[in-house]
Order: structure tokens, then C-alpha cells, then sequence
């Protein structure tokens, strides 16, 4: 999965260290990242000569020893001189520190840009000095990362997989894996059952956790289930929501390449009949 970068090490530790020449810069226009020619982050001498001013460099986290800057605003000048590419890129990227490095960099950069103000009051905020905060000039308040939530749910019947196909969503012409986000209120047991019901009408058991991963790519932390279904499969589907649900055997599922996601991950385990019991 994109969190999967070993031997690379992610640090995601606050502090404020000053920008050098070979750190890297996250640049985001729009729907696209903005790379260098060859496909990663340009590094910080690059965006300096560009016109960029140091002091707009938002340090994000580091891969290793190497720091990534944000630079919330490009001028029209960096945007000239970089390669825009859509966001979605990053899940095949390469090095593939990439694939972790980029969406993280994205969730952040959409949080910062969502949070100039305050909430509470209206007031300008500005960037804490001693943790990951926007802190309001007026009341004080402070406001942290959003991370949203969300479970996958890979349904079993026997030999068979429930897959579905969105209706209106990027990638929808692929098979995905009934999703939703926890309410408020719910564990995430509970929005497992709730999201099965809604989307497909089915009753589930032995519903088991399997593993969680960052995506960057909306700000969620999406958390994997396996499931069996509680009596009878057939499916009554969420229209608006939904095209296509099915009940797949582990021969008719087609085969995924390195998988990136939760989703894809966990299916092609069902595939290759290692899913856990």
C-alpha cells in the first residue's frame, strides 16, 4: 500500500527547520501537482531562483533526511517553469516514497488553504509555533489537521466477494469494495454494518479489523474490514449512489498490480485466496 515505503522513513514530527538547497517543495495548482520535468518535487534552490521567498516555505514533514516544504502559493513564474500533473499520479509514482509523500503533502496543503480563517470568530489565523496548528489572531482558538474517518468493508460469501462500481466517482468503470465514512456517535463496527445496509441491503457477521492507511488524496484515514454475510445475498442496490453490485469468485476477480489502496489490497488477497480467517 502507498505507506508501504521502507527503507525509507517517514517523519511526521512538527518543528521549523530552515529550508536548504536540496529539500524538496510541494506545489499544487488546482487539481495538479507541479513537478520537475523527470516527475518529483522540485527541490528548494530551483524554487528560490524561480522567485520564491524562503520565508514562504511551510515545512511539512520529511522522507529520511530530506525535508518537504509547502509552497501555498506558487507564482505564475514557478507555475511556467513545472510540469502540472493530476493529483491521482501520485499512486503509481515514482521513487515510491512518492505515493505517500504526495498525497500527505495534499491533505496538508488542502487543510492550510481551508483554514486561513477562523471558525469560531472570522478572525485571520496564523500558523502555531509549537505543534501543527492554525491559532486565531482574535480568540485564540486553535485548529489541527482534519482526518476524516472511513471504513472498506470486503464482504465474503463463501468463495465469493461482494464488488461494486460507483456511480458517478473517479475510476467508477472499476471494481471497489463497499466504503463509507463513520458518523457521529458509531464505532467503526457499527458503520461497517450501517454502510452494507445502506448500500446493499445485506446483513453482515464476524465483522474483523485488518488494517488502516493514510489517503491524503480527500484527508481520510481509511480502516479495512473483512465480513461475512448474515443470511441471504441478495443485493437490493443504493441507485444513487451505486451502479453495480455483485457477488464475484475468487477466478472471476480480475488481477490488480501493485495496489496502492485498501480496497484493492484486500480484494486481491480474496483473489489469491489469503484472506484471513
Amino acid at each position: 500500500m502507498l505507506q508501504e515505503i521502507a527503507p525509507h522513513i517517514f517523519h511526521n514530527e512538527f518543528k521549523n527547520p530552515s529550508p536548504r538547497d536540496t529539500d524538496l517543495v510541494a506545489a499544487f495548482d488546482g487539481s495538479s501537482v507541479l513537478l520537475v520535468p523527470e516527475g518529483g518535487f522540485p527541490p528548494v534552490a530551483e524554487i528560490l531562483t524561480l522567485g520564491a521567498a524562503e520565508e514562504e516555505l511551510i515545512y511539512l514533514f520529511a522522507v529520511d533526511e530530506i525535508c518537504v516544504f509547502l509552497l501555498e502559493r506558487p507564482s505564475e513564474t514557478v507555475k511556467a517553469a513545472l510540469r502540472p500533473i493530476p493529483t491521482a499520479a501520485f499512486r503509481i509514482m515514482e521513487p515510491r516514497f512518492m505515493r505517500l509523500a504526495g498525497p500527505t503533502a495534499l491533505h496538508l496543503a488542502n487543510w492550510y488553504r481551508a483554514n486561513r480563517f477562523c471558525g469560531c470568530c472570522g478572525a485571520p489565523t496564523v500558523r502555531d509555533g509549537k505543534e501543527r496548528a492554525m491559532r486565531c489572531t482574535a480568540c485564540g482558538a486553535l485548529v489541527y489537521p482534519r482526518i476524516n474517518p472511513a471504513v472498506v468493508v470486503a464482504l465474503r460469501n463463501g468463495n465469493r466477494l461482494l464488488l461494486i462500481r460507483y456511480s458517478n466517482r473517479p475510476m467508477a468503470a472499476q471494481y471497489a469494495l463497499i466504503a463509507g465514512f463513520t458518523e457521529i456517535g458509531e464505532t467503526m463496527e457499527q458503520t461497517v454494518r450501517r454502510e452494507v445496509m445502506e448500500e446493499v441491503g445485506l446483513h453482515v457477521k464476524n465483522v474483523r479489523y485488518y488494517a488502516d492507511q493514510p489517503w491524503g488524496f480527500v484527508g481520510n484515514q481509511m480502516v479495512g474490514f473483512w465480513a461475512d454475510l448474515d443470511g441471504d445475498g441478495t443485493v437490493t442496490l443504493d441507485t444513487s449512489e451505486l451502479k453495480e453490485a455483485v457477488w464475484l469468485r475468487r477466478e472471476e476477480i480480475p488481477e490488480v498490480h501493485d495496489p496502492a489502496d485498501l480496497t484493492h489490497t484486500m480484494t486481491e488477497l480474496f483473489r489469491l485466496g489469503k484472506d484471513p480467517r
